[in-house]
């Protein structure tokens, strides 16, 4: 019988995932960081705002997406 190994746990309080547990999502992690930086490379805070803020929105949100299609289903725990 095959299980299913989460790359990202859900969080043991609140909501949402907590710290990777497998290499691939810390591979995940590690190019959100590196688009992150790039895009504050490209996309320079002081002279470009919306586009760099527009750049996270979308960075972070493809992250949210590849947690909820890898992790754990998240729900609140207290």
């Amino acid at each position: 019988m095959l299980t299913h190994v989460y790359w990202f746990p859900a969080k043991t309080s609140g909501w949402g995932w907590g710290i990777p547990v497998r290499w691939e999502g810390w591979a995940v992690l590690a190019v959100y960081v590196m688009l992150l930086v790039a895009a504050g490379a490209v996309f320079r805070p002081d002279r470009h705002r919306v586009r760099f803020l527009l750049s996270v929105v979308v960075i972070s949100a493809a992250l949210v997406a590849v947690c909820w299609l890898t992790g754990e289903p998240p729900h609140w725990r207290s």
